[in-house]
């Protein structure tokens, strides 16, 4: 039987991959997309290692390559724990990373094959702990905060979900959840599967396959009742990534079309880790807006000290936020979106 938190965190994964359907990645689902690199066994997919296999429930490939860099490919990990993403999560990522980036041979004779950038992205509903933070800021691991006020209607319609299936599974005796099946449904549901790729596995618990598909169903509604809304990816000028959430995704396409390079307005409201930040253009502030969470650790040194608290927020708008890029899948192609931050002082010379 598989676990409350662990039904959570992969429904949670599945819901992500929906909200981060046009930001530049494609799904990776079966190994067919790439014999040289992907195993597939049991349903499940794998990466290849230096030293070993590693399953990966949603993985990523960004569209385009950086510059000076290998194609970029993203381990996507979700958590939902009723209490903090604690260290040895963290720890888990970053071995899997440095395995399967130290992943390749040259011996003679034998074909090139590609090499790839893999990165690891975590994500909590409830935040990480500072030991947490710590090691993922040294070796270079994304943790994404969705404990803020934008996404409660996100682990709301998680927590449900996750809550009926597994009275499903006690309901109807299952020993073994069938997951494989699970994400197919979800992923056929929400469009996420990749084109040309069909996904196989089924269960052949035939009372439980009739109510969890109805379940999965009732979450596909709920999400699809937010189809307004959109989680977009936000590079800043800091070694972390930003959870862009859009109210309504419209808005923020129509004023970043017509204008890709735009300042911004940079807003912070609450305290240490309540606190949740709103942008939104300079020049129009109802144009749109999006909110986001800065990492715990960051939020903990702003309000350390309180004499210092408002220059210590300017600071870090003008070291970590004065550039953020947004990328969003258009068509076959991926538009680059820049959002600038500039202080009064540069804005009036």
């Amino acid at each position: 039987m598989a676990k409350r938190s662990a039904l959570r965190g992969y429904l949670l994964e599945e819901a992500l991959a929906w909200l981060l359907r046009h930001s530049g990645y494609r799904l990776l689902v079966d190994e067919q997309q790439d014999r040289d690199e992907l195993v597939g066994s049991g349903g499940a997919l794998r990466v290849r290692g230096r030293g070993a296999v590693h399953q990966v429930d949603v993985l990523g490939e960004f569209a385009f390559t950086p510059a000076f860099s290998l194609p970029v490919r993203l381990f996507l990990e979700a958590k939902h724990y009723r209490e903090k993403c604690r260290l040895e999560v963290v720890r888990n990522a970053h071995g899997v990373l440095h395995d399967v980036n130290e992943n390749f041979m040259d011996h003679e004779g034998t074909r090139p094959r590609r090499r790839y950038q893999y990165t690891y992205a975590l994500f909590s509903a409830n935040g990480f702990t500072s030991e947490a933070q710590r090691y993922a800021l040294a070796h270079q691991i994304s943790l994404v905060d969705l404990s803020g006020e934008s996404f409660t209607w996100l682990r709301e319609a998680i927590r449900i979900a996750a809550v009926d299936l597994y009275q499903a599974q006690e309901k109807h005796a299952l020993q073994t959840f069938p997951m494989a099946w699970m994400r197919r449904v979800l992923r056929e549901a929400l469009g996420t599967c990749p084109p040309g790729v069909s996904m196989s596995a089924d269960t052949n618990a035939a009372q439980f396959k009739a109510s969890a598909t109805m379940i999965l169903m009732q979450l596909v509604g709920a999400l699809e009742q937010h189809a307004a809304a959109e989680l977009l990816l936000g590079f800043p000028s800091a070694p972390f990534i930003l959870p862009l959430a859009a109210e309504d995704q419209e808005q923020f396409l129509g004023y970043a079309e017509q204008s890709p390079d735009h300042a911004v307005r940079l807003r912070r409201s609450g305290q240490a880790a309540t606190a949740e930040w709103t942008l939104s253009p300079r020049e129009d502030g109802d144009a749109y807006r999006l909110a986001f969470k800065l990492p715990e650790h960051i939020e903990e040194w702003i309000t350390g000290n309180a004499e210092k608290e408002r220059q210590r927020t300017l600071d870090v708008k003008e070291q970590f936020l004065s550039s953020i890029t947004i990328y969003r899948m258009k068509g076959n192609g991926v538009r680059a979106y820049q959002l600038r931050y500039e202080p009064r002082e540069l804005q009036h010379p």
